[in-house]
């Protein structure tokens, strides 16, 4: 008899468990702040973003640590037959964790009146604490981001899984929740990413995470049922019902039907 397996349970301790590497890596962030001497940005900022790129590097190893027991625990209690090392990637390369720090700190820099936004207007203190917001967002996707892609590696990799899910936090955004609500129906990143432009147009792939993004990766293996959790399962029912009739305008309606009929409130960002 098939066992069954669902985006609640373990992927909830997972979630709590990766939320509280970001809990840390804020913290850590923010102690990194001294390192900023705005009259001399152009000389400290670099000794920041390299600070920053290391705590990056030493919270993304762990996230991946994280998830690899993750998986194994999974397996094992799907009784997997075999053996299977869970494979640990690479972490991003400096220049893409280099090219984020930039752009989250962007607006510190002087601009003429002429050339400025609204934001780069603000007063340097302001723009430092929205700086240091998107620093810490840009952060915690880069390490969030190697432990789901731990598990979906190794789902791809490992004969003995034959699909992921997606879980969504209670008070995700309505993408993540929409991606959720189709259940363990991906394999590859190629297919997920066909099959969502199918059903939810305006969205390129389930395996695209924004930054303070939460959701994590259920893997489903041989012999196994997966199973909705009751908020995914109504979140489901309200596409059906209130969405998926209705082509290209899939995403707004199931945004509107969260907004008006789901217990959980949708962030106010998304």
């Amino acid at each position: 008899m098939a066992t069954a397996v669902s985006d609640g349970g373990a992927a909830d301790r997972q979630r709590a468990a990766q939320r509280g590497l970001t809990r840390l890596l804020v913290r850590d962030t923010r102690r990194l702040r001294r390192l900023i001497v705005l009259s001399r940005l152009r000389a400290t900022l670099p000794d920041w973003i390299d600070a920053v790129r290391e705590l990056i590097g030493q919270y993304g190893q762990a996230s991946q640590s994280l998830a690899a027991d993750y998986y194994e625990a999974q397996r094992l209690a799907a009784g997997a037959a075999g053996r299977f090392a869970v494979p640990l990637l690479d972490p991003p390369p400096d220049e893409q964790v280099d090219a984020s720090l930039r752009w989250a700190t962007k607006d510190l820099w002087p601009r003429s009146p002429e050339q400025a936004t609204e934001a780069q207007l603000e007063p340097l203190e302001t723009r430092l604490e929205q700086a240091q917001r998107k620093a810490e967002a840009v952060a915690q996707k880069l390490i969030t981001d190697q432990g789901r892609d731990v598990v979906r590696q190794a789902v791809a990799r490992d004969r003995d899984a034959v699909a992921y899910a997606r879980a969504a936090a209670l008070g995700g955004c309505s993408f993540c929740k929409l991606m959720a609500s189709r259940g363990a129906v991906y394999k590859t990143a190629g297919t997920a990413g066909r099959e969502a432009d199918e059903r939810f147009s305006g969205d390129a792939s389930v395996v695209k995470f924004h930054d303070n993004c939460h959701c994590t990766i259920v893997p489903v293996f041989r012999g196994q049922r997966f199973e909705l959790s009751p908020h995914a399962a109504e979140w489901d029912r309200l596409y059906q019902e209130y969405a998926a009739g209705h082509p290209g305008d899939q995403l707004r309606r199931f945004r509107r039907a969260l907004a008006e009929h789901d217990r959980h409130p949708l962030p106010e960002a998304h």
